[in-house]
């Protein structure tokens, strides 16, 4: 518990984070743009905020004025792996708060994925009806996408990195947009009705 007051401390007293500690409540709770966290522990809220905060802001800098919306996925992409790869001791401090705070139903991650979501939905439905990427529920192309990007960011944190964040970004980008199989392969199980 201390080690993961300690790393909150450290993040809050670094950047700073405004915060909500009212009594009449058994957890504190910190409000930013990008969501609500609650802790039993004000520090832990406050760096939890603070993490979340920080990356999300990373991704808006690195998304800002691009008009390609799969340019705007892919500036996206590469900048949640440069951010967490710049900061594995905010990877630490999720995994902290998660072990220390088992009773939350729902870790910080994922509130705040919840809480930020929407707009990339509302894009990915624009593509779909431009005919750009093929119809299907847009829920499954985002909690793909975060799954395979939050296993990245904790992959790389314990087994290190192998490949630049840009050749890892570059590598889901393809196998996510292009998939893995041949136009022939795809135009084969089509017609024998197999599914993906």
């Amino acid at each position: 518990m201390k080690r993961a007051i300690l790393a909150a401390l450290m993040v809050v007293v670094q950047n700073g984070v405004a915060y909500s500690a009212s009594r009449t409540q058994a957890r504190s709770m910190v409000i930013t743009r990008q969501g609500i966290v609650a802790t039993s522990h004000t520090l832990a809220s406050q760096a939890g905020a603070q993490v979340l905060a920080r990356g999300g802001s990373a991704v808006d800098a690195a998304i800002e004025g691009v008009g390609d919306p799969l340019e705007r996925i892919a500036r996206a992409i590469r900048a949640y792996l440069a951010f967490y790869d710049g900061h594995p001791e905010l990877v630490e401090l999720l995994i902290q708060e998660r072990a220390e705070f088992r009773d939350r139903k729902k870790p910080t991650y994922f509130e705040h994925c919840d809480a930020s979501v929407g707009p990339w939905r509302d894009l990915l439905r624009a593509l779909i009806a431009e005919g750009r990427v093929r119809k299907m529920p847009v829920e499954r192309i985002t909690d793909v996408a975060s799954d395979l990007l939050y296993g990245t960011m904790f992959t790389n944190f314990f087994a290190g990195r192998r490949k630049t964040y840009e050749a890892q970004a570059q590598d889901m980008l393809d196998i996510v947009l292009n998939g893995i199989l041949s136009d022939r392969e795809r135009a084969r199980r089509a017609a024998s009705g197999k599914k993906p």
